[in-house]
């Protein structure tokens, strides 16, 4: 554990930090010497962080080091207030680390996602990293610091019923590649992190909607397996996967893409390795869609057949 005075300590903001990822980064980084913005849409949590850390780090310091800040990153005027308050929070405007973790999960047949729910999730997992790295560049710049953004193997990996969160973090992955050689010159470093398996809250519970085209007891039975993918996979431990990506941080290196998660790095070299037909067979296997196909075709064949 640092022993780095309050002084000398660097700056961190951390985005959905009230739990999973963001929760215990927020731990590793105060343990780490950094002063850490917790942000989250509720507060209540990053007091319970607080009090994980005070044994540690005595109350005192734990209070002096994690900062609470509620913050909704879906909602532009909120990010641009959230600029304006560190203009004063930050005497040298410098800032260090800037990681962009909040996420929000969509998980439904790609023909029942409704505008509304598309909407809102483009807005968190995209749009609101966006508009972070814009408005606070200016800090990270000034300390030739690190934006990092939580990715996802389902930005790479066509997971079934998951084509909207899929195609959000296929587009922060090429946004943070983009913004990674923009940054150069500036010397400020980009990592992304393909993301495998971990422990967190994320997970959609929101039911298939009754009209789905989906909603017969082989497709119920499709949907509520891919609900249930990641808690019955056994994910990494978030506090595990915490101290990896720390590792990333404090390095020197300069990396694109980071994989950590249970099977990140296995998945990028199937995406890279397996025959794209080849990968549609075992995703269907994996995932119970070769019972949604019998059963489709044998509905079909029964209606031919009393025709």
């Amino acid at each position: 554990m640092s022993s780095t005075t309050i002084e000398s300590r660097k700056t961190a903001i951390v985005t959905g930090a009230s739990s999973g990822i963001g929760y215990e980064i927020t731990k590793e980084l105060a343990r780490n010497g950094f002063i850490v913005y917790a942000c989250a849409r509720r507060l209540g949590p990053i007091d319970d962080l607080i009090n994980d850390l005070a044994p540690e780090l005595t109350t005192e310091l734990a209070k002096a080091v994690i900062k609470p800040y509620q913050l909704d990153i879906s909602k532009e005027d909120e990010v641009k207030q959230f600029r304006v308050f560190l203009e004063k929070e930050l005497p040298n405007g410098k800032l260090d680390l800037l990681y962009n973790n909040a996420g929000q999960s969509c998980t439904f047949p790609a023909l029942d996602v409704t505008n509304d729910v598309m909407e809102q999730c483009f807005k968190v997992n995209v749009f609101g990293h966006v508009n972070m790295c814009r408005e606070l560049a200016s800090y990270l710049i000034q300390a030739r610091g690190t934006i990092v953004f939580t990715g996802s193997l389902a930005g790479i990996t066509p997971f079934p019923f998951g084509s909207i969160y899929s195609a959000t973090k296929a587009a922060i992955h090429e946004y943070a590649r983009v913004l990674h050689l923009e940054m150069k010159p500036f010397g400020v470093r980009v990592i992304n992190v393909v993301t495998g398996g971990v422990a967190t809250n994320i997970a959609d519970t929101r039911p298939l909607p009754d009209d789905s085209v989906y909603n017969f007891p082989e497709g119920r039975k499709a949907f509520e397996y891919r609900q249930s993918m990641a808690k019955n996979h056994h994910p990494m431990p978030a506090d595990v996967y915490a101290k990896e990506l720390i590792k990333d941080i404090l390095s020197d290196k300069d990396p694109v893409d980071v994989y950590r998660g249970k099977l990140a790095t296995i998945m990028s070299y199937v995406m890279m390795l397996v025959p794209y037909s080849l990968l549609e067979w075992g995703l269907c296997k994996k995932f119970k869609l070769d019972k949604v196909f019998e059963a489709l075709k044998s509905k079909a064949e029964s209606k031919t057949k009393s025709d």
